[in-house]
């Protein structure tokens, strides 16, 4: 019976509607994802909390989700900006996101405080934190910073590290103004800055900016780390593995072509111009792809350097001894 039905249902003009509803499947079928069986509703919502406005210090989370590593994977990526003191931490302890960019310092602290977040991977091996001075200051290493004024942000841990570290002799410290103005109206004022962002905004405007790095005095902190909860990693593992495998593509394809992303960038946060977002991307390189990377792999994370800057912590009287763990404060079991 069920033959004969159909057999009926081929004659004629049904004949040639079922052909064309078969050609037009067939086109709608070139234009779909490499993946069939993934229906869009298949994908799982998380969102992501950045510790800054968009910048280059994001880039590979962003060209994850621009070229489409996310989705690769299986995830569907919301990316929420950041701001001054934005509670990146605070939002991922609570589960109000699932996924946080931080850096390595904040994560320790927190989990001192009872934060249950733990850092997946990390892009910069060196930190891009550096004390921006004049070059004809006669200052080449910030030991030598001696008779100047210089800016410093009360909350990053660095600026405690470096006031416990070096006698700062005759350094008179003021807060972070949050720009450039001061720096180029003063030949005796240094600031900290990110080595990507405020010396190239004192060059454009006319200033003969020198950064030191932070790191080149030891304190090191992973940078733009991700991070997550010890439960997301225990009950979410295929979540966590997913968007650790996503994130580190990002930033590989970021450091091999950045414009793209930075075209997205720039989109979402128009005061970083296509200039500085690619010099961003050009600095960026070595602090992420040191020896280190290169040869462990981008993300890579080492119990030294967190026992290390654990006890760093502790001399700069920020973590208590014996609070934490360090080998607790990050896991290296999704990385390549």
């Amino acid at each position: 019976m069920k033959e004969s039905v159909i057999l009926h249902f081929l004659e004629g003009k049904n004949m040639k509607h079922l052909l064309s509803v078969l050609w037009c499947c067939l086109l709608m079928s070139c234009g779909q994802p490499e993946n069939p069986d993934r229906a869009s509703t298949d994908f799982v919502h998380v969102k992501l909390a950045l510790n800054w406005f968009p910048e280059a210090e994001h880039g590979g989370f962003y060209a994850a989700l621009v070229h489409g590593y996310y989705q690769k994977q299986g995830l569907q990526v919301e990316i929420l900006g950041g701001g001054p003191d934005a509670p990146v931490i605070q939002r991922v302890a609570t589960g109000a996101v699932e996924f946080g960019v931080t850096n390595a310092d904040d994560v320790l602290i927190t989990r001192a405080q009872q934060a249950p977040v733990v850092a997946l991977m990390a892009p910069y091996q060196i930190n891009p934190r550096c004390i921006m001075v004049h070059a004809d200051a006669g200052i080449s290493q910030i030991e030598d910073i001696r008779n100047i004024t210089l800016a410093l942000s009360q909350r990053p841990a660095f600026s405690h590290y470096l006031r416990k570290k070096f006698d700062l002799t005759g350094v008179k410290i003021v807060p972070y103004p949050g720009n450039v103005t001061q720096f180029l109206m003063n030949r005796d004022f240094a600031q900290q800055a990110y080595i990507f962002s405020e010396p190239f905004v004192a060059r454009s405007k006319g200033g003969n900016p020198h950064s030191l790095l932070v790191a080149d005095i030891g304190f090191n902190p992973y940078a733009s780390v991700l991070i997550a909860t010890e439960e997301a990693i225990a009950e979410q593992t295929d979540i966590v593995a997913a968007m650790v495998h996503a994130a580190i593509a990002g930033w590989d394809h970021y450091l091999r072509d950045p414009e793209q992303t930075n075209r997205h960038i720039h989109q979402l946060n128009p005061e970083m111009g296509m200039d500085i977002l690619a010099y961003g991307a050009r600095e960026s390189q070595p602090l992420i792809l040191d020896a280190t990377a290169r040869a462990e792999g981008t993300g890579h994370m080492s119990a030294e350097r967190w026992e290390t800057l654990l006890q760093q912590l502790i001399e700069a009287e920020l973590i208590a001894a014996g609070a934490i763990r360090s080998d607790a404060a990050f896991t290296s079991r999704f990385l390549p």
